[in-house]
C-alpha cells in the first residue's frame, strides 16, 4: 500500500511499468513472459495498471475499479514518480493516456506471453474476466497465466482448467509439503498446475534442485519460479544478476531487470 512510485530509483530508462512501450521492450530484450496488473471498470473493461488508487501514480483520484476506462485513459501515469522526495518529478506529462486495456495488450502482442496478477479478491473478478475473453476470443487466452492471493485465482483456475494459476497461499502450502516428502519424490496436489515459487535464499530446501525438482514440476504441468530472497514482511523480490541464477537451471527467473538478465540485453537500455 506505499506509494512505490515517490521511492524509485534515479530513472536509467524512458520506460514505466505496465505500458505497451515497456512490454514491447521487455520482449526484446528477451522476455519469455510479462507480468501486468489488471482492474475491472465500471464500463465493462479491464485497464493495466499497478496500484489500488490512483492518487500515488497519476494525477487522478480515487479507487482504479470505481472509474470508467475513458476517464483512466485520460490521465497522466506519470504524474507521481519522483527520486529525489518530490523536487523532480522525471515523467510528468509524458504518459498521458497511456494506461492501456487489457483488449489493447493482448492485440498488440497477440502470440506473447503475459503472467495475470488479478488485482483484488473477488470471485466475480475471475468470472468477469473469463467472460472478457471468451468474448474475444481473438485475445488467444491460451497463452495467458494468473496470479494473486484472493479468492479469485482458485475460481478463475476451476473456470479455465487448462490455465496455469499460482495462488500465493496455495504455493506456500506446496513448499511446506515438498519440503517434508520431497525425497520420495513425490508433489503435492498444491503444486499441480502452476509455478512455484523459490526464494534465492532458500534453494538448498529443496529435494532435487533444480534439475530434479524442475523434471518432477514438469510432469504435474508446473513450472519452478526463481525469485529474489524471501524476507518476512517484504514484497517479492526479482533475480536481478546473472549470478544468482544456476547455470544449469532452466526454469523460469522473476526479474525487475531484463535489462540486465535477459538473454537478448548484451547493452543495457540505459545506453
Amino acid at each position: 500500500m506505499d506509494c512505490t512510485a515517490s521511492i524509485i530509483h534515479t530513472p536509467i530508462h524512458d520506460f514505466i511499468e505496465n505500458t505497451v512501450a515497456s512490454i514491447e521492450a521487455a520482449f526484446e530484450l528477451g522476455a519469455d513472459i510479462v507480468e501486468i496488473d489488471i482492474h475491472p471498470t465500471t464500463d465493462g473493461e479491464f485497464v493495466v495498471f499497478h496500484d489500488w488508487t490512483l492518487d500515488c501514480r497519476t494525477n487522478g483520484e480515487g479507487v482504479v475499479r470505481k472509474h470508467d476506462s475513458t476517464y483512466l485513459r485520460s490521465l497522466d501515469i506519470g504524474y507521481g514518480y519522483t527520486a529525489d522526495g518530490g523536487d523532480t518529478f522525471p515523467f510528468r506529462g509524458q504518459f498521458v493516456g497511456a494506461m492501456p486495456t487489457l483488449n489493447e495488450v493482448l492485440t498488440t502482442f497477440p502470440n506473447e506471453k503475459f503472467l495475470i496478477n488479478i488485482k483484488g479478491g473477488n470471485v466475480e473478478e475471475a468470472k468477469l474476466l473469463t467472460d472478457y475473453l471468451l468474448d474475444n476470443k481473438s485475445l488467444n487466452r491460451d497463452r495467458l497465466s494468473v496470479y494473486g492471493s484472493g479468492e479469485n485465482i482458485p475460481e478463475y483456475a476451476a473456470l479455465n482448467p487448462d490455465t496455469v494459476a499460482l495462488h500465493k497461499n496455495t504455493a506456500a502450502t506446496c513448499l511446506k509439503k515438498y519440503l517434508l516428502l520431497g525425497w520420495s519424490g513425490y508433489v503435492p496436489p498444491e503444486c499441480h498446475k502452476s509455478f512455484i515459487p523459490v526464494p534465492r535464499n532458500y534453494q538448498w530446501l529443496i529435494w532435487g534442485w533444480p534439475n530434479r525438482f524442475e523434471e518432477r514440476l514438469t510432469r504435474v504441468g508446473s513450472k519452478p519460479l526463481l525469485m529474489g530472497d524471501h524476507k518476512k514482511g517484504s514484497a517479492n523480490s526479482g533475480i536481478d544478476d546473472l549470478e544468482s541464477i544456476p547455470t544449469e537451471y532452466g526454469g523460469i527467473v522473476f526479474t525487475n531487470r531484463i535489462d540486465i538478465v535477459g538473454p537478448n540485453s548484451a547493452e543495457s537500455i540505459s545506453q
